[in-house]
């Protein structure tokens, strides 16, 4: 999540079975800590861009908890970067490993309404989202201010009103 003069931009990927998610995966064997789980993944998933991300514990915001289709553990995390920073991580993302075959490419959430009173962020909470990326996304909106309250409810109720 960038944060950069009163400029917020939340980040997203598209995956390979055309669904929205976070940058992440599965923690490995040989990953000594969720957190350098997650490094690894991300450097696989963002390419080049994101040498310089080091995720820690401090950047932990919540877990998720699912039975279907199998049993997993999402645990969420949230890195606050420059506008810069996240500008060299897309210019980078199309040579990540896993581009092309795990993601299809990073896509910003738009963080406004637009005035037909559907458009952005009621359209791409409609979209469809891997686990519980809705969720996350929603969550970290809310609980980092990024979007106004009310807006995000709106937006929310218009978009489980279109699935």
């Amino acid at each position: 999540v960038p944060l950069e003069s009163q400029q917020e931009v939340m980040e997203m990927q598209m995956r390979f079975d055309g669904r929205l998610g976070f940058p992440g995966g599965f923690v490995d064997r040989h990953d000594t800590s969720l957190e350098e789980g997650l490094n690894r993944e991300l450097c696989e998933e963002l390419g080049p861009g994101a040498a310089f991300l080091h995720v820690t514990e401090r950047d932990y915001m919540s877990s998720h908890a699912s039975e279907k289709p199998q049993q997993v553990v999402a645990h969420f995390y949230v890195k606050q970067l420059s506008l810069e920073e996240l500008r060299n991580i897309e210019d980078k993302a199309t040579r990540a490993k896993d581009h092309g075959l795990e993601t299809m490419g990073l896509v910003r959430v738009p963080l406004y309404t637009l005035r037909d009173g559907f458009g952005g962020l009621p359209a791409f909470l409609s979209n469809t989202f891997i686990g519980c990326a809705r969720d996350q996304l929603v969550h970290t909106l809310e609980t980092l201010e990024l979007v106004p309250r009310e807006q995000l409810q709106k937006a929310v109720t218009l978009a489980q009103n279109r699935l």
